[in-house]
């Protein structure tokens, strides 16, 4: 399994695949880690901080039967996320996250930390829940880790 971001940047760029990343809970922090990859131009379209429902909505395509029936940190809206940010900036993988980083917002249903991750394809839909522990930086920075490990582990 690699470790660093830098790393998954090499592995990218020499298999050709095109990564588009929608972030909510993790704010920025995945595209600014790959984006400050050397050389991430060869594989990094975007990125798109859809911190707001409307935003999940009106960009990525999100139902609005997914945000009220599922709710915005759930499978369902990670799973559809990642699929709009890959076809909305016509990437071959897109990556997104949605979740409850703290330290308010959480439910005894959907506890502060709990995250969602997603990757969508044309070859695969995974998504993956994470419950993080932590204050506000860490939720967020473990969970930008988290998927680091999970592109790895797909690509």
């Amino acid at each position: 399994m690699l470790d660093t971001w830098s790393e998954l940047g090499n592995r990218l760029a020499s298999s050709g695949i095109t990564l588009a990343a929608a972030e909510s809970c993790t704010g920025g922090l995945i595209c600014h880690k790959i984006s400050s990859l050397p050389g991430s131009s060869r594989f990094f379209i975007g990125g798109l901080v859809a911190y707001d429902n409307d935003v999940k909505t009106n960009m990525l395509g999100v139902s609005h039967e997914i945000i009220s029936s599922k709710g915005a940190v759930s499978e369902e809206c990670a799973q559809a996320m990642a699929s709009g940010v890959r076809k909305l900036l016509k990437a071959e993988v897109g990556i997104a996250t949605t979740g409850i980083a703290g330290p308010d917002g959480g439910t005894h249903a959907l506890p502060v930390g709990v995250v969602y991750l997603a990757i969508c394809s044309s070859k695969e839909q995974v998504v993956k829940k994470h419950h993080f522990k932590g204050d506000r930086e860490q939720v967020v920075t473990s969970a930008a880790q988290k998927m680091l490990e999970l592109l790895c582990h797909h690509y």
